[in-house]
């Protein structure tokens, strides 16, 4: 920590309580008060070294033995710093540091302690002290700090801006490159070696390891001690600079978990929990409401994870509704970054359902539209094989939102409070194309229809019309063929698609096993020749029996439709003995591959 010693007389005060008394010898001529502090000093030391005293004992000067009494309540840094001044100005030995040099700087200003009032004044001297200051980034922190006491004064002779450029320009450069001693902040005194030790290979001579700059975020602790207001104009000094946003975002993320303990509640056994003393709801909802103004807006460099439990916070804390938009609209642009369990928000209104699925219903309308502005072309209609073929090009962020919404219906659906229509807008707020395969949201579907079950039968057809029987897989087919939770018009539906696939399949089959008998190569006596023919045979077999099956299955769609009393002799002679459950299917990009 860099240092100046000023002056050379040993002690010549001493304290009686708040006031302060010369031991010179010589009666006291003048009585300064500074708060509740009062320095009984003699007018030549002050007169030789500040214009401000020297104008006001002059305005004050009597005839009065008892010498005359001035008041100082509004000089910076108070009577702590007027302490130190006083020695000054007798010659007194005193130290200047990083903790006192601001206050000493604008406290000498103040009272105009100039070299027109002596040589090597103390404007001078505290002023060559912070350029040394400046250059070493631990002492240039705890100079920032102590400038929250005398913020006017600092501001007005641009110390902090100086002390931000130097702070920002060293956050900017590797730290190795040029040995930035870290480690500042409240308690950094702790943390340097006592009584000047020499390192030697970073180990200070008791053997203790030193702290050591180390990757891009050597810097986040010792700025997350500062102020917000001091922490605000540090990040966008070096977003100037231009420092990676990545880097902006973990800083600012350090520092609101510091600030908000809020958020710590809602931290996993994974993530680190920052122990700081508690502010008031008060104080963290003024840092929160700051803290998303810093956040970068480049998509993506912000974590999804830690955007959702900022906009929990500022739901618990009641910050302002532009934060909380802007947090909506962060989070909806790469809502496909997200994970379901994040969106689970508790509902802090007076709605009566268990989650606010209007802040979710929101974030996904900003990030469809921000999808289509982006110029995003939806994907064409996609068969279950080509689904099979080509799974890997699937995992789009639209079609990841898609599966990620169907388990968020799939997660509110059981509340008994949520309305049809909040069901039906959030499901329909994505669009068809963004689902390759629609099992998710008739999953969704059964569930709140299980959870629902004193619904009417035309709100059963209505909400059975989000999914798309064509893009059922065929386990989540077979389920819904069995299903009676749906309506019959929807299973109908169901078996007539199934029986279309099944007529697909026997066409290419058949087509197949043409292809195998027509061919010359294999009608010759070539190597092998003789075993395909049974083969080819097998395949006809096959084909008529399944023709049979479709000719069942038709007849007995005709007698289901005349009545659906018949739906458990059908699924008795189907062999569908299995009793309807819900149905959970995979996930569908995973399914997909």
């Amino acid at each position: 920590m860099a240092f100046m010693r000023l002056g050379s007389k040993s002690e010549a005060f001493h304290r009686e309580g708040q006031t302060w008394l010369c031991t010179t010898g010589l009666v006291s001529d003048v009585t300064i008060e500074v708060g509740d502090m009062k320095f009984h000093l003699h007018k030549f030391p002050l007169l030789s070294r500040s214009g401000l005293l020297e104008r006001l004992i002059e305005e004050s000067s009597t005839d009065d033995v008892s010498g005359c009494v001035l008041t100082l309540d509004e000089i910076p840094g108070g009577g702590k710093t007027f302490e130190l001044i006083t020695k000054f100005c007798y010659g007194v030995k005193i130290e200047l540091t990083a903790f006192n040099v601001v206050s000493l700087r604008c406290a000498a200003e103040y009272l105009e302690m100039t070299d027109n009032y002596g040589e090597g004044n103390l404007v001078g001297m505290t002023e060559t002290f912070l350029n040394e200051v400046f250059c070493n980034w631990t002492d240039s922190i705890k100079a920032l700090q102590t400038c929250e006491e005398v913020t006017d004064h600092a501001e007005d002779l641009n110390v902090i801006s100086r002390c931000v450029d130097s702070l920002a320009s060293k956050a900017c450069a590797d730290p190795s490159l040029f040995n930035y001693p870290v480690g500042g902040g409240k308690n950094a005194t702790s943390r340097e070696t006592k009584n000047n030790e020499h390192l030697w290979n970073g180990i200070s001579a008791s053997g203790k390891m030193m702290l050591q700059p180390n990757g891009e975020d050597w810097w986040f602790d010792d700025a997350s001690f500062l102020i917000l207001p001091l922490f605000k104009r540090l990040i966008t000094a070096i977003v100037s600079r231009g420092m990676k946003h990545e880097n902006i975002a973990m800083a600012v993320m350090y520092y609101t978990r510091k600030h908000i303990p809020l958020m710590n509640r809602q931290a996993t056994i994974d993530e680190q929990v920052i122990e700081t003393p508690s502010p008031s709801e008060a104080e963290q909802k003024t840092v929160l409401e700051e803290i998303v103004g810093l956040l970068p807006n480049k998509k993506g460099v912000n974590p999804t994870k830690f955007l959702l439990r900022l906009l929990q916070t500022a739901m618990v804390l009641h910050t302002s509704q532009s934060s909380r938009e802007d947090l909506e609209t962060r989070i909806g642009n790469q809502l496909d970054q997200a994970a379901l369990v994040d969106l689970l928000i508790p509902n802090m209104g007076y709605s009566e359902t268990l989650y606010d699925v209007e802040c979710v219903l929101r974030m996904i309308e900003q990030f469809v539209s921000s999808t289509e502005q982006a110029g995003v072309v939806p994907s064409p209609s996609i068969t279950e094989g080509d689904l099979v073929k080509d799974g890997d090009d699937l995992l789009t962020p639209t079609t990841l939102v898609a599966t990620l919404v169907d388990g968020y219906l799939a997660e509110v659906a059981p509340d008994v409070n949520l309305k049809l229509a909040k069901f039906e807008a959030i499901a329909a707020a994505i669009p068809d194309y963004a689902r390759p395969l629609d099992d998710g949201v008739y999953h969704a579907i059964d569930v709140y229809l299980k959870a629902h079950a004193w619904i009417t039968d035309s709100e059963r057809e209505q909400i059975c019309r989000l999914m798309n029987c064509q893009k059922l897989s065929l386990e989540a087919s077979t389920h819904a063929a069995q299903n009676e939770r749906l309506p019959l018009r929807v299973i109908v539906q169901v078996l007539f698609f199934e029986q279309l696939r099944l007529r697909t399949s026997i066409s290419g089959w058949f087509f197949v096993s043409e292809n195998l008998d027509n061919n010359p190569e294999h009608q010759s006596g070539g190597n092998g020749g003789g075993l395909l023919k049974p083969r080819g045979e097998n395949v006809r077999e096959r084909v008529s029996e399944l023709e049979k099956e479709c000719m069942n299955m038709k007849q007995e769609l005709q007698k289901l439709v005349r009545s659906k009393r018949s739906w458990k002799n059908f699924t008795r002679k189907l062999n569908f003995n299995k009793k309807s459950e819900c149905c959970n299917p995979k996930d569908q990009a995973k399914a997909a591959i």
